[in-house]
């Protein structure tokens, strides 16, 4: 196997991690939060009734910003509901995901789990434009943020919580360029609303971050037309973009499935590309930024092997168990969003528990790390600092979807202290890849760690009853001479190579 290559500078860097790089996303939806976050009387919950068990491993993850409550349950969202007494709360259908609410998680209780979190989290609350409008999102902004002396900032005082919510950064609605969702509208149609409601908003909080939603993904018809319409109505007044993606191995083709990541970079640029060119047009020194804030490998052709039927309360959806493979893949993607992190300021890993999930539970039983957990949590522990710029001189193999690819992905960043961290991955499945890369006037002098996440099985993963069985391994061998760090990857592997 060919050696890749490349080299690292402290002159030539792409940006600084915004640490809401690595958000999540809590939707109602399956049991991400009944029996997810939220399960009063475990043995491990907490007087809230939020299992600290699952708070543990959401720390340990080192998850920075967590959307809610949609996703698609946005849309017909009514977050009145949501707040005073959870006895008084009101049973409702959810149309996304034809299930039953109970409310008995609501916006207060959501707020008191970023806050157990830790001071590194932050809420991200989407607003509900399908079915509603300019009006509801005022009031629940002043609900939530105003300190007091109004009738709705007073009702939040009554209902137990005296300090506001402080809720900086929202999503203004949700997937609106879907047919699937609930007030489902034209790009010109939401572009307006969003336009008003950012308006609307602002009068009540300049310093409000802001997200307008682009397309759900790069496959959709009306993809980069629907951002440039969007953001003709909405540039000046929002601060972000968002993008949705999710991947699957599809037709036992595998090779493809791995160079994923190829299609999460070309997305990224034609946003960019399409916010530019807007802001050209509008003779604009602005630039707008991207929010990731859905991405993950989904199965969504899998049937679901649970039984569910219309209507019930959280039932088991979505539930997919990762892979070795999996995990590498979500790597890779981690590493296109650190790649461009210039621009994408926040991005969500969509869901944070039981739903497409780094984190497993069971009702009454333990929590679990699936496979993803651990690249995710090792690219927020090490990912910190200036992004510097990658140009790899790869061998390529060629896939179905994406053409030629290269077996390597990869970025470094450059903490404040000086100590880098790699990033790579190795998309061939059969032959470990010869690394080397010149470390140009950076004064690096020791490998700390190697460690990869590789199996010799790729379908390896973990479950209720072997909840270890796939965990990042030291590797030996690595070495850092006369400034050039050599190193072999393993097939089909994520690895993390920290230098001092």
């Amino acid at each position: 196997m060919r050696t890749a290559r490349f080299a690292l500078d402290p002159a030539f860097t792409i940006g600084e991690v915004d640490p809401r790089l690595f958000g999540s996303f809590v939707e109602h939806l399956g049991r991400c939060v009944y029996t997810g976050v939220f399960e009063p009387g475990h043995p491990a919950a907490d007087a809230d009734g939020l299992r600290t068990d699952v708070l543990e491993l959401v720390r340990e993850l080192g998850v920075t910003a967590v959307r809610y409550p949609g996703g698609n349950f946005v849309s017909g969202y009514d977050w009145e509901d949501s707040v005073g007494p959870a006895e008084e709360r009101p049973r409702r259908l959810d149309l996304a995901w034809r299930s039953t609410e109970s409310n008995r998680f609501g916006l207060s209780e959501f707020i008191g789990f970023v806050r157990k979190i830790g001071p590194q989290a932050e809420p991200m609350m989407a607003v509900n434009l399908g079915t509603r409008g300019v009006a509801e999102a005022l009031a629940l902004q002043e609900y939530a943020n105003h300190p007091s002396g109004t009738a709705r900032s007073d009702r939040r005082i009554a209902h137990g919580d005296k300090d506001p919510f402080g809720i900086r950064l929202w999503c203004l609605g949700n997937e609106m360029d879907g047919p699937w969702q609930t007030g489902h509208k034209s790009a010109r149609e939401y572009g307006r609303l969003a336009a008003e409601t950012a308006r609307a908003m602002r009068q009540i909080e300049p310093g409000l971050e802001l997200v307008a939603c682009g397309s759900s993904g790069q496959g959709m018809a009306t993809f980069a037309a629907w951002e440039a319409t969007v953001l003709a109505e909405t540039y000046d007044l929002v601060d972000h973009i968002s993008l949705h993606a999710y991947y699957e191995e599809t037709d036992g083709d595998r090779d493809s499935f791995l160079a994923s990541a190829v299609d999460t970079e070309s997305f990224i640029e034609n946003v960019v590309a399409t916010c530019d060119h807007v802001g050209a047009r509008l003779k604009s020194t602005k630039k707008i930024n991207l929010s990731f804030d859905e991405w993950n490998v989904w199965y969504q052709s899998r049937p679901n092997p649970h039984p569910v039927e219309d209507w019930q309360e959280a039932p088991r959806l979505l539930e997919d168990v990762y892979t070795v493979t999996d995990a590498v893949v979500v790597g890779s993607l981690l590493i296109a969003l650190l790649r461009h992190a210039d621009r994408v300021r926040v991005a969500c890993l969509a869901q944070l528990v039981n739903v497409i999930a780094p984190i497993m539970t069971e009702p009454g039983g333990p929590a679990w790390r699936q496979t993803t957990f651990h690249p995710f949590a090792q690219a927020s522990a090490h990912g910190r600092g200036q992004v510097l710029d990658v140009r790899v001189d790869s061998p390529t193999y060629a896939t179905r979807k994406h053409g030629e690819a290269d077996l390597l992905h990869a970025t470094a960043v450059r903490a404040e202290d000086g100590s880098v961290t790699v990033f790579a991955v190795n998309r061939s499945q059969t032959e470990p890849l010869p690394l080397e890369v010149a470390l140009n006037r950076l004064g690096l002098t020791t490998v700390v760690e190697h460690s990869a996440l590789a199996d010799a099985d790729p379908d390896a993963a973990n479950s209720l009853h072997d909840p270890e069985r796939v965990t990042p391994h030291p590797v030996g061998g690595t070495t850092l001479r006369d400034g050039t760090l050599g190193a072999v990857l393993e097939p089909l592997s994520w690895n993390v190579i920290r230098l001092v």
